[in-house]
């Protein structure tokens, strides 16, 4: 017998179930699909219809491990973190468009964002040292004559870091 859920028919509706699972996904996302379950108190065969569910909805993005670039540093080289903000001369959405796929398709680009107001783009980028950084600068910024400003700041010490997605107060619990 096929599981009726509100949420099949409008995945704009999630119960507790799903919230807390969201919650404890959001957290470690390595979980087992048991351990989940038994967290959640539902079946392994429920909770992992859930889980199917919500990533088919799209609410799961993607589960991944999430590495820490200063320890790993020694190893990949990949040192120098960069802020960096970028505006266009013009912003009409193909001049956008085609900055954006540029930096998208950036290996050392680890965040792009279309923001307003201020820059058109923020961009985080991960690169091993200030020479490869400016590697990038010259084939993302330089070499584009529609980027009209860049400022980049560097980090120093990454005091926080999160991808948790605040959920609404109480629901997760």
């Amino acid at each position: 017998m096929k599981e009726i859920n509100k949420f099949d028919d409008d995945p704009t509706q999630l119960d507790a179930h799903d919230w807390r699972i969201l919650s404890l996904l959001q957290t470690d996302a390595g979980l087992s699909n048991q351990a989940l379950a038994e967290a959640v108190n539902l079946s392994p065969a429920t909770c992992h219809r859930r889980v199917q569910r919500l990533t088919r909805a799209g609410v799961i993005e993607k589960r991944v491990a999430i590495l820490s670039p200063t320890k790993l540093a020694a190893w990949t080289g990949w040192g120098l973190s960069a802020l960096v903000e970028v505006s266009l001369d013009v912003q009409t959405s193909e001049a956008l468009d085609a900055f954006e796929a540029r930096a998208v398709d950036e290996l050392s680009v680890q965040q792009c964002w279309r923001v307003s107001p201020g820059p058109d783009f923020v961009l985080v980028i991960q690169v091993a040292d200030m020479p490869a950084y400016q590697d990038v600068a010259r084939r993302l910024f330089s070499e584009d004559a529609r980027v009209r400003n860049v400022r980049a700041f560097f980090g120093v010490k990454r005091a926080k870091f999160g991808t948790a997605v605040p959920l609404p107060a109480g629901i997760a619990r």
